[in-house]
């Protein structure tokens, strides 16, 4: 399955509650994605919250936005990538 580099910027600041709340939010993002048969992998945030790095697997781009436009979340680019491991070499 290819993997994507998801960008998306959060002007108000991403946040993602915790304990419960968190728990549920997220299980409800990963039932979402599977719906449009994407599966997010992990996200990198940045130091001011504004930005994040989303690696998902997915079909192609338009799945990944498809299922970001399902979930109220910003898509502002696709990039499909491959690994490069340090210690492959």
């Amino acid at each position: 399955m290819p993997r994507f580099l998801v960008e998306r910027t959060f002007p108000d600041r991403f946040s993602m509650p915790e304990g419960d709340a968190g728990t549920r939010l997220r299980d409800g993002i990963v039932d979402s994605n599977a719906a449009s048969k994407v599966t997010w992998i992990h996200s990198y945030v940045s130091d001011d919250r504004t930005k994040t790095f989303c690696i998902y697997e997915a079909s192609s781009p338009d799945d990944i936005r498809t299922a970001a436009e399902a979930l109220g979340l910003p898509c502002d680019k696709v990039t499909e990538v491959s690994s490069l491991d340090p210690y492959a070499f």
